[in-house]
């Protein structure tokens, strides 16, 4: 049996495509819709709303009814900046024209200002204090004075090292730790932990011969400190082979060295530098009295030095005896009036001062009031410590049974 049926063709939607499989490395492009309002789709309530867009911010570019984004004019654009239309600009605005300051809303003020009371006017100042020199120099009325000036006085220690023992612990007032500042009694207690003997007697005094050209103290228009001459190898052989306590050179020796009394640049002779303080505070103390002895070598110049009559040789010939008597007592330095002194003639060139006090250039200033001038000056002895034998530019140790 035959039929007529055609076979049967799938046929295709001409209005779909062809899918293929996407390149992986091509690049990817935006979908295009077409042109026209979108259409509008049917949201359920319970489905989630989409996120709104966020709103253009302070300054942002609004767009235009064409879809084109339109700068807003700024303020006074359509003035002409110059010639006869022009508007005041800036500071050319009178004060009528300038906005009203925001803080005078009294809503704009800082919170509680509005009902804050006023403030009474202050109270009258105090009268000022008599001044009490007889407080300022012992403390109060009961006689009291710092706990440093007191241990200085009773010769334990300098007022320098007092502090720092106070600060350690290593002192104690009637039986207590010592406070830094402390006002103490006559009658009070002060008692020195072994710590602070241990330091002390680890502290050393050095007996220099200054040689001419350096100066005693800090270095000064490029001249050399003395204290630089400590070390090993200026150490006088007498005392590193035999030294009287058995002390030998170490480099921490040679901290905190402080010089005790003047020795001009150009003077030479013993020089005392020690880390002691009790020795320093009796040597160059308020109340020291130890005596210096110097030999001096004068030149007779009644016209100045380089003036005429100047005389070289034989002074003590020429020299009258009322200025010898100035010498030893009468003169003034400064406007203070100068500590009787020991003047006497070892030769005829050469005289010998025995000094309590140590003024700056004080032996050369004495001679210049006299007519004398000083070619040369030497100190020999500082109490009852000697200069000895010991060489210019070397130094010893203080031994242990030496004392000023």
């Amino acid at each position: 049996m035959t039929t007529d049926k055609k076979p049967s063709t799938l046929k295709l939607n001409p209005g779909t495509a062809k899918k293929t499989a996407p390149d992986p490395f091509a690049p990817r492009r935006a979908p295009v819709r077409p042109p026209g309002p979108a259409r509008a789709k049917s949201v359920s309530a319970s489905a989630p709303k989409p996120p709104r867009e966020p709103s253009p911010g302070f300054g942002a570019k609004r767009s235009g009814p064409e879809g084109e984004r339109a700068e807003r004019p700024r303020y006074g654009a359509d003035r002409p900046r110059s010639g006869p239309g022009a508007g005041p600009r800036g500071d050319d605005r009178g004060w009528s024209e300038r906005p009203a300051s925001r803080r005078a809303d009294p809503r704009d003020a800082p919170y509680g200002t509005g009902d804050r009371p006023q403030r009474a006017p202050s109270a009258a100042p105090r009268p000022a204090q008599p001044h009490r020199p007889d407080l300022a120099r012992v403390g109060n009325v009961r006689g009291e004075i710092r706990l440093n000036k007191r241990m200085a006085d009773l010769g334990l220690c300098s007022r320098r090292e007092a502090d720092e023992w106070i600060a350690r612990g290593w002192v104690l007032v009637n039986g207590e730790p010592a406070v830094m500042g402390m006002p103490v009694a006559p009658d009070a207690k002060v008692e020195v932990l072994p710590q602070a003997r241990h330091q002390q007697a680890g502290q050393v005094t050095i007996l220099l011969h200054k040689p001419m050209g350096y100066v005693s103290g800090q270095p000064e228009d490029g001249h050399e400190a003395a204290a630089t001459l400590i070390g090993a190898p200026s150490q006088w052989r007498g005392d590193a082979r035999h030294p009287a306590d058995g002390r030998r050179f170490a480099p921490e020796h040679t901290r905190g060295l402080a010089p005790c009394g003047r020795l001009d640049i150009d003077s030479v002779g013993l020089l005392v530098l020690t880390q002691d303080g009790r020795i320093a505070r009796q040597l160059i103390g308020e109340n020291s009295g130890i005596e210096k002895e110097y030999l001096v070598r004068v030149h007779y110049a009644p016209n100045g030095p380089h003036g005429a009559g100047v005389v070289t040789q034989d002074v003590q010939a020429v020299f009258p005896a009322d200025k010898l008597a100035l010498l030893r007592h009468g003169l003034s330095l400064d406007d203070q009036p100068l500590k009787p002194a020991q003047v006497d003639w070892m030769n005829p060139e050469q005289l010998r001062f025995i000094l309590k006090e140590g003024k700056k250039r004080q032996i050369r200033r004495m001679c210049e009031q006299v007519g004398l001038h000083v070619v040369g000056l030497k100190r020999i002895r500082i109490g009852n410590v000697v200069l000895g034998n010991l060489p210019v530019g070397q130094w010893r140790y203080l031994g242990a049974g030496e004392s000023f």
